[in-house]
């Protein structure tokens, strides 16, 4: 029998209509194989990381339940963001969809083309923000310490609003 994994999908969208992109990266993602959207957080506007001329984003994070390794899984949100036109050639710049695995289960995996938990998490509060609210008290596997704690620990000085819960 295939064992099922929790994990949680970073989103993202700074162009085109960014909240149906985000509707529907959500909806895709649920359709895959043997995977359930178990919470969605809040929607957050957050200015651009890294390269700034660009318009803001709009972010979230999804917790799913998957029977898809972390590979498979990997596979299938490129192939999501892959039909979303994406700008080439820019670090962090613009995106209509922008899909990544924050955490999967307590797994630990550093590979040429995929790195659990995400590298960078830790440092940015448009993704530390929307996780927390959904599972602060997971505990990052690498850094020992729960959600919470990695959110109150950050240093990051970007702007992460939350926008009307009714979106």
């Amino acid at each position: 029998m295939e064992k099922t994994a929790k994990a949680y999908i970073g989103i993202g969208s700074n162009s085109g209509d960014k909240l149906l992109n985000i509707c529907e990266g959500i909806k895709r993602i649920g359709m895959l194989p043997d995977t359930h959207i178990k919470k969605r957080s809040g929607i957050y506007i957050t200015e651009p990381y890294g390269y700034k001329e660009q318009d803001w984003f709009i972010n979230c994070v999804v917790e799913i339940e998957t029977k898809l390794d972390p590979w498979q899984l990997l596979y299938s949100l490129k192939l999501i963001e892959g039909d979303f036109f994406r700008e080439k050639g820019i670090r962090f710049g613009p995106r209509e969809l922008d899909l990544d695995i924050i955490l999967y289960g307590d797994m630990v995996i550093r590979s040429d083309n995929l790195e659990v938990p995400h590298p960078r998490y830790r440092e940015r509060g448009f993704v530390l923000i929307p996780l927390c609210e959904i599972a602060a008290d997971i505990c990052d596997p690498e850094a020992g310490i729960t959600i919470r704690q990695l959110k109150e620990n950050l240093v990051s000085h970007e702007i992460v609003v939350k926008l009307d819960e009714k979106v």
